[in-house]
């Protein structure tokens, strides 16, 4: 490492003169970043603020002072357990700046003024820097839309191979899949409730809603909901009127019996559909852009009344099309469940993209129709993935439950990640 050695070496004076100005910089490659192999001093006139720029990575990213001081990564000012700060930021001097800044082999040491001392590893600046890092590591991560042709090869793992207890590889695939297209069958599952229940809280715990926790249900309607009859219900998501929907959820069909007027083999009906939203809303924007803004911006009222004692509205209105940073973020669609279209935004405009909306929903190329089966769970973002089912006749018995957005991210994320990526990626979420 003769090159980075000797630019420490000449520029000590140099490099303590810039420090007062509040200027450090650096550019290199990502593997040069990491491997310390070039160090680049810049001479900016900013008091205060550190500059970094990674050039190859497109990236230029300034440090301010107080951000720098803010984030010190030493035992004293980060618990190295829990990764909180220990101190109070505000008892920070406010025109704190760096006495010295010593470039080392594992990151950079720096003097402040104050006399405390803070070291920033290599690895840790790299992860910080903006736009740069692991691009699958995203809150939305990387999808694959789809339509009726996902019929051909749909996703799929293995039970044994989620639960197994000497590999996370099947549970990385199974939550990896359902980043991916959104949902995911787990095949050759035990065909109960018990062992359905037990599979879902290794993904996380299991939700809690006015409705319990994990169901096991046939058609019942003094649960006062239309999913808990033998009705047919088009492509929708569930519990639009909570706040935070839930992130995801499970549907394993343990037994369906035929009436006693019915033979054992006839057909019962009862097939379950799903419709990629996400898929739905790119081709609404393609189709129609006029459309698709219409049921990003106007904001609807949603609700669950049917519950004696129960009347659950979200903290505000919200849209069909969620959006974030320009990606699409959330679908919140059940027509049974909205309520009220505002009267004083564009109606006549609404009703259009929202009948433009059902129309593709209902296409034949974006419905994916199947049967459940015992033995086969499916598994499915609430958020992404919209789902129905035809009319039946005799009794299906049904087993499942919701679980949180957040603890499945953090499952997501965890197991196919390293952790400390993770950590980095979750303090800087934008």
């Amino acid at each position: 490492m003769p090159r980075l050695l000797s630019k420490v070496d000449d520029s000590t004076q140099q490099l303590s003169k810039q420090a007062q100005r509040g200027w450090f910089s650096r550019a290199a490659s990502l593997d040069l970043l990491l491997r310390q192999n070039y160090l680049n001093y810049g001479s900016g006139v900013c008091a205060h603020m550190l500059h970094m720029t990674a050039s190859s990575m497109k990236c230029n990213t300034d440090w301010r002072i107080s951000l720098c001081s803010d984030n010190c990564r030493c035992a004293q000012c980060v618990n190295q357990d829990t990764l909180q700060r220990n101190f109070d930021t505000f008892s920070i001097p406010e025109d704190i700046s760096p006495k010295e800044i010593s470039p080392k082999n594992d990151g950079v040491d720096v003097l402040w003024s104050d006399s405390h001392k803070s070291h920033y590893p290599w690895s840790w600046l790299s992860l910080t820097l903006r736009d740069i890092g692991n691009e699958k590591l995203v809150n939305q991560g990387k999808r694959k839309l789809w339509g009726a042709t996902i019929a051909l090869a749909p996703p799929e793992v293995r039970f044994d191979d989620v639960m197994s207890g000497t590999s996370p590889k099947g549970m990385a695939d199974l939550t990896s899949k359902i980043r991916q297209y959104g949902l995911c069958f787990v095949t050759d599952s035990p065909k109960t409730p018990e062992a359905t229940e037990k599979l879902l809280e290794t993904i996380g715990p299991i939700r809690n809603t006015h409705y319990g926790g994990f169901y096991d249900f046939v058609p019942d309607l003094a649960l006062a909901d239309t999913a808990y009859t033998n009705l047919a219900l088009p492509a929708h998501t569930d519990t639009t009127y909570f706040t935070e929907p839930a992130g995801l959820q499970a549907f394993h069909l343990l037994s369906h019996t035929p009436p006693t007027n019915k033979p054992a083999d006839d057909v019962l009906g009862g097939q379950s559909l799903l419709v990629d939203g996400f898929h739905a809303a790119e081709t609404l924007k393609k189709e129609s852009p006029e459309d698709f803004e219409t049921l990003r911006k106007i904001k609807l009222p949603w609700h669950a009344s049917g519950n004696q004692g129960v009347a659950i509205a979200p903290d505000m209105a919200y849209p069909v099309i969620e959006t974030n940073g320009g990606n699409l973020h959330r679908i919140r669609w059940n027509n049974d469940d909205r309520g009220v279209v505002p009267p004083d935004v564009d109606v006549d405009a609404w009703y259009r993209a929202a009948r433009k909306w059902d129309e593709i929903l209902r296409s034949k190329e974006s419905e994916y129709w199947f049967q459940l089966e015992p033995g086969r769970v499916l598994i499915f973002d609430n958020w992404r993935v919209l789902h129905g089912r035809s009319a039946f006749e005799g009794l299906r018995r049904i087993c499942g439950a919701y679980i949180s957005r957040d603890d499945f991210i953090s499952r997501w994320k965890m197991i196919n990640f390293p952790r400390e990526d993770v950590i980095a990626s979750n303090m800087q979420i934008r």
